[in-house]
């Protein structure tokens, strides 16, 4: 492969590194939906307190099941709140400091509920069990589109290819989430799993396309050596990875700059999800399946 191929792929390894290395510095901040708590609903009548206002209700609360919840704002007057605590003392002091913070205002309760342990264990366990079905049916699916190419070119480089990418999509945002919930306070909730789910599933279409591109040039009799032939496709197919990519994440970007909070995270990990897709099919997943392909004759 052509130098720059080296360098940037040197570039994603440093990289993936260092997010693995907040991963087990950090942690990941797993907020109620996991690690299970009260869930808290309420809608002001008009004048919603802003979000900074009600971290600063919370956090001036002597309660520390209070003073440690979390919030989102939802539509135009709603508040989720989620505490660790799973009794009605969450309900009864975040309803307090509410009130005592706007006296004048009308605050409805619309829900309260538990979310037990055992709930947010399960939760974890699919959502495990959701990313290796889905990793095992990429697999599957690539022994079966390219298997007339078994003889010139190495499926199990196609697929280690393809698992090593996604698995750079997916750990670097873990990364990142990593670094916010330590020094942020974000949290890991169900949204964020679908956001997972959703990066490894549209940015293995960018890694099949190239192979298929690759498939393609190697069928029409290409006599050019494997790295030539590799790099001609990820030309070919560049414009096309482009701009189906800027265009999620400039509505990714929208949605983070104008959306609601309940989804802005979402959008943020979709954006820098999607972003490391494109970004992996060209550096990491081409180059590995030309070095393992010549590793594997």
């Amino acid at each position: 492969m052509r130098t720059w191929y080296t360098v940037m792929f040197i570039a994603s390894v440093a990289v993936l590194a260092l997010s693995i290395a907040a991963l087990v510095m950090y942690g990941l901040n797993f907020g109620v939906d996991f690690t299970g708590g009260s869930v808290l609903e309420v809608e002001y009548a008009a004048n919603r307190p802003s979000a900074d206002q009600l971290t600063t209700i919370l956090g001036d609360s002597k309660d520390p099941i209070v003073r440690n919840s979390s919030f989102t704002l939802v539509g135009d007057q709603g508040v989720i709140f989620r505490s660790s605590d799973r009794t009605v003392g969450a309900q009864e002091g975040i309803m307090g400091v509410l009130t005592a913070a706007s006296p004048d205002a009308t605050i409805t309760q619309r829900h309260f509920d538990f979310i037990g342990p055992s709930i947010g264990e399960e939760l974890k366990s699919k959502s495990l069990r959701g990313i290796v079905i889905l990793l095992v049916l990429v697999l599957l699916y690539i022994a079966w589109m390219f298997r007339t190419l078994k003889r010139s070119l190495s499926l199990w480089a196609m697929a280690a290819g393809t698992v090593v990418s996604l698995a750079h999509d997916i750990v670097i945002p873990l990364g990142l989430f990593a670094v916010l919930g330590h020094f942020k306070g974000v949290e890991i909730s169900a949204v964020f799993v679908a956001a997972i789910l959703t990066i490894l599933g549209y940015t293995v279409s960018d890694k099949v396309v190239i192979y298929d591109r690759v498939r393609e040039n190697i069928l029409r009799g290409s006599r050019d050596p494997l790295p030539e032939i590799v790099h001609k496709s990820v030309m070919q197919t560049l414009v096309r990875s482009i701009n189906n990519t800027l265009v999620v994440m400039l509505s990714s970007l929208a949605v983070f700059l104008f959306g609601g909070e309940s989804i802005r995270y979402f959008a943020l990990a979709l954006m820098v999800g999607i972003g490391l897709g494109a970004y992996s099919s060209i550096f990491v997943a081409s180059p590995l399946l030309v070095w393992l392909s010549k590793r594997g004759r």
